[in-house]
Formats: C-alpha cells, sequence, structure tokens
C-alpha cells in the first residue's frame, strides 16, 4: 500500500517547505478579522510560519504575513505570535 501523502505548505519567513502539521497558521477569516489558527482548520486565506524566532523576526521585518494574507495585520497579532513562541521553545 502507497503511504499517504503529506500537505506541504512553505513558512513566509524562510520559504521552506515543510509538512503542514509543523507550522503555525495565521488564518484571515472571510470577515477581517485575523486570528492563530492552531488547528489548522479555520475558514479563510491562511499563510504559515515555522515555529522559530528567526523566521517570525524575519517575517516581522519585511511585513510577509501582510503580503500573504493581502491584509494588514495589527501590532496585537504580531505580540501573540511572539508570545506563543516563546512558549513553544
Amino acid at each position: 500500500m502507497k503511504p499517504k501523502s503529506q500537505p506541504m505548505r512553505t513558512c513566509v519567513g524562510c520559504g521552506e517547505p515543510k509538512v503542514k502539521r509543523e507550522l503555525i497558521r495565521v488564518a484571515l477569516s472571510p470577515d477581517g478579522n485575523i486570528s492563530i489558527d492552531r488547528t489548522g482548520k479555520a475558514p479563510g486565506r491562511g499563510a504559515y510560519l515555522c515555529e522559530s524566532m528567526s523566521c517570525f523576526e524575519q517575517a516581522y521585518k519585511a511585513k510577509l504575513l501582510e503580503r500573504s494574507l493581502k491584509h494588514s495585520v495589527s501590532k496585537e497579532i504580531y505580540e501573540a505570535l511572539q508570545r506563543d513562541l516563546q512558549e513553544h521553545e
């Protein structure tokens, strides 16, 4: 039997493709709210980040999340992502 393929997504920070479960999804809902989606199943457009501070810092400095989501990202979302990553490390 052929092994099941894992969905791959690209990190907006480093640009490396990784397995979807290894990344953090930031979701832009259809009504315009941005949230951190740990389940990966929230409706709307998504951008993915590695669980490393270097990828987060790179995405923050270059505004890569905003470019990927095609929407402005508030400072509160960046702060929540930073706290989440610091707890995870």
